[in-house]
């Protein structure tokens, strides 16, 4: 558990964020949420702007550390059975516990960053091992423009996601994952294995 103060605050507003939404982000909130006296959150971000901002870039920062550890482990699969594990696994990550609420505050900084360009420049998707994983194993299957498809793949992933946040539909299956493998794989050799999985 970290101890730099500003780090609480970010980690305590992604929590109010997703279980008040963005009207709910006050300092207040955020100062009960970390358990701290009133005035600290806007003595360490005297903006909601600010406070905003810091929230964006400590989401960001977490999610890069999951990605990066979660493809460091996979490395690159070696089967569309085995992407569709590893994809079906991120999801319920994104579904549950903690990661269920960076998803709902991921999505509710996402719609923000319409009215606030400076919140998209640091919500852009970035490089990391789980998404070079997913590139390589469509190159090597034979996909043309692997780095579109991993982009498309991995944006009907979040997609999912945003699905069963917003509408309550309950777990992804894995056939749904396999799916959209399999349709990353479309045209490029590597169809029938995907089916296969």
């Amino acid at each position: 558990m970290t101890t730099d103060r500003r780090t609480v605050l970010a980690d305590a507003a992604i929590h109010v964020l997703a279980e008040e939404g963005m009207r709910g982000l006050t300092h207040r909130a955020v100062d009960r949420a970390a358990d701290l006296p009133p005035g600290t959150t806007s003595a360490y971000f005297r903006t909601r702007q600010a406070l905003l901002t810091a929230l964006v870039r400590r989401l960001v920062a977490l999610d890069q550390a999951e990605l990066q550890a979660a493809g460091e482990q996979v490395r690159v699969p070696r089967a569309a059975a085995e992407l569709t594990d590893g994809l079906a696994g991120f999801v319920e990550q994104r579904l549950t516990g903690e990661g269920r609420q960076r998803s709902l505050a991921r999505y509710a900084c996402a719609v923000e960053s319409v009215r606030h360009p400076e919140l998209r420049e640091i919500l852009v998707p970035r490089q990391n091992a789980a998404r070079e994983a997913v590139r390589a194993f469509l190159h090597a299957q034979g996909v043309a423009d692997a780095e579109g498809r991993t982009l498309t793949l991995l944006a009907c992933v979040d997609g999912l996601v945003f699905d069963r946040l917003v509408g309550g539909g309950g777990a992804v299956s894995r056939d749904e994952i396999a799916g959209l493998v399999a349709a990353a794989l479309r045209d490029s050799g590597g169809e029938a294995g995907a089916a296969a999985g």
